[in-house]
């Protein structure tokens, strides 16, 4: 199958609804139907404003990015991006191209990621 690689990257301690965005972000994608869903905290990182963090002991929480992803098709891709437009927040995200499946163990051939098979 065909979709989109969608990601998220959200601050940690951002919230929305007084949930954790990232969590409020999982919730909302399950009830829309979505397959699946997962985020990772960053080891370290920096932004669109420059400042660098890192995963340390004594770093303030909250300062890392939680990166929420999605493997989808256009159509629930479109469905995520109108519900954050819709809740008014604003997110940094990626959309790329994908190509994936189910490998089927009862399948006497495995999977093929050429184009159109």
């Amino acid at each position: 199958m065909t979709g989109s690689f969608l990601r998220f990257y959200i601050h940690e301690g951002d919230r929305h609804h007084g949930k954790l965005l990232w969590e409020w972000l999982l919730m909302r994608a399950n009830e829309l139907g979505i397959h699946g869903g997962s985020a990772f905290k960053a080891a370290a990182g920096f932004g669109r404003h420059h400042k660098f963090s890192e995963d340390k002991f004594f770093e303030l929480a909250g300062s890392l990015a939680i990166e929420v992803e999605f493997i989808v098709s256009g159509e629930e891709a479109q469905q995520i991006l109108n519900l954050i437009h819709q809740e008014n927040i604003s997110l940094f995200y990626a959309c790329i191209p994908a190509h994936f499946g189910t490998i089927d163990l009862e399948s006497p051939h495995p999977p093929s990621i050429k184009a159109g098979e």
